[in-house]
């Protein structure tokens, strides 16, 4: 095999990887929830995580009220990371990835923390408090973290 010959296959072998790994990647479940809303904030159910017998790592909230989704990673059993789905940059909605936000307009990327890791976003996302009650999170939609 020539050099030529090897580059072409080894660039779309990769290529043909990358692809399948970000298809399956978009297979799994998004699960959507709209929350419960408060005067303060909105609660959602522990439960909420729940996908049959499988915890997942983040669920979206959408509700009428909110002008972007609310993003919560599950970072661990007991702490959480609720973030505002406006990208820093141009405020575009952004996407879930995986354990990345990623801004479909600029290609900004967040880590699901809400730190910019890939520009041209150079701010972090907003970041709102969450405090576990019961079998509930309260994110509190007056305090903004950054």
């Amino acid at each position: 095999m020539n050099r030529k010959t090897f580059l072409k296959q080894g660039c779309f072998a990769c290529i043909s990887s990358s692809f399948l790994l970000s298809a399956l990647e978009s297979c799994t479940a998004v699960k959507y929830t709209t929350g419960k809303l408060t005067d303060k904030g909105i609660l959602v159910s522990l439960d909420d995580f729940m996908s049959g017998d499988k915890v997942l790592s983040y669920i979206i909230i959408r509700n009428d009220e909110l002008q972007f989704p609310i993003c919560i990673y599950r970072l661990d059993a007991n702490n959480y990371s609720a973030l505002f789905m406006q990208c820093s940059h141009q405020g575009a909605e952004l996407q879930v990835s995986g354990d990345r936000l990623v801004c479909p307009a600029h290609g900004s990327e967040f880590d699901k923390q809400g730190h910019a890791m890939q520009a041209p976003a150079a701010g972090d996302l907003r970041k709102f408090s969450v405090a576990i009650s019961d079998n509930s999170l309260f994110i509190d939609l007056r305090k903004v973290h950054s």
